[in-house]
């Protein structure tokens, strides 16, 4: 089953001519959750060909405007389109006036609710959780308050070798508590192992949002071991004194918290429009953590 991460946008602050802000769509098993919603992130949807009906958990980090701008437009058009899924939007709790406000003015009839649920800036917080994920936030450093988020594939069941339950005719009825971890018995009273029936499960998949923020050692051990780590990275080393006045990080930063927490793949973004190309960031952070990947607008990154 799919876990990948989809980039939308990975410019900071303003859109330009060949960039989007901040957005991205994580699809886990057909399941698609929205990762901020930058100005801009529908006509990406689009551009990429993702059903806009699909998204029905949208995740905002903080309510700097390149990072949510999007947001009313998508809501309003899946009105238009006739969408009636409801939509839950896990942020900041002002986001629900600035939300409530804006589709109130226009008289928006919707056949949908939006229901938001406020983030904890103060300390990581379960957001969601089900047979298939769990998804947390946690509090990152920045101007104003943020979250990153955590999302962790649950564990899978074994196994059945397909083999075995011909050799042992296994009824259908005895598989499912097979795989939950009780033995077998045959009709001549023999018991067959429930570890000699099963292979083990795939580990189950990571995936951290880590922006904006300035470094911040206290999401190491949050984010520690995930298969990858998305980190902003909106300066190069050489404004390193700028990336602390404003609270964001520079690309060797980056590198050094993904080096840190041991993760497999970090992928940076969130550059300063200061610089033409990204280049330079890839070479500062891999110069520290070698396994290092650019955000490239419209990338499908495969989770493993």
């Amino acid at each position: 089953m799919p876990f990948e991460l989809t980039i939308l946008g990975s410019s900071s602050a303003i859109p330009t001519s060949e960039k989007y802000p901040t957005a991205q769509v994580l699809n886990v098993h057909e399941r698609f959750f929205l990762i901020d919603c930058g100005e801009g992130t529908q006509i990406q949807m689009r551009r990429l060909k993702f059903k806009l009906a699909r998204f029905n958990h949208i995740f905002i980090s903080h309510l700097h405007g390149d990072h949510y701008f999007g947001l009313v437009g998508l809501i309003s058009t899946l009105s238009l389109l006739g969408n009636k899924n409801d939509i839950h939007i896990y942020a900041h709790s002002e986001i629900k006036t600035l939300i409530k406000g804006q589709l109130e003015f226009m008289k928006s009839e919707m056949a949908f609710a939006i229901i938001f649920h406020p983030l904890n800036f103060k300390k990581p917080q379960i957001l969601l959780e089900d047979e298939q994920i769990t998804v947390t936030s946690f509090p990152v450093k920045h101007s104003i308050p943020t979250c990153g988020f955590l999302f962790e594939e649950k564990q899978k069941l074994p196994n059945i070798k397909k083999e075995l339950i011909e050799k042992y005719q296994i009824p259908i009825k005895n598989i499912q508590v097979i795989k939950e971890g009780a033995n077998f018995s045959t009709e001549n009273s023999e018991t067959i192992k429930h570890s000699d029936l099963t292979t083990p499960p795939k580990e189950p998949r990571s995936y951290a949002f880590c922006t904006d923020t300035a470094y911040y050692e206290p999401v190491i051990n949050i984010v520690k071991n995930v298969n990858l780590l998305y980190h902003e990275s909106t300066f190069q080393n050489n404004k390193k004194e700028l990336a602390e006045k404003t609270m964001h990080s520079t690309a060797q930063q980056a590198a050094t918290i993904a080096k840190k927490a041991n993760v497999k793949k970090l992928l940076i973004g969130h550059f300063s429009n200061r610089y033409k190309k990204p280049e330079g960031f890839l070479k500062e952070a891999k110069s520290v953590f070698p396994e290092t990947f650019l955000a490239t607008e419209g990338k499908t990154f495969k989770i493993k």
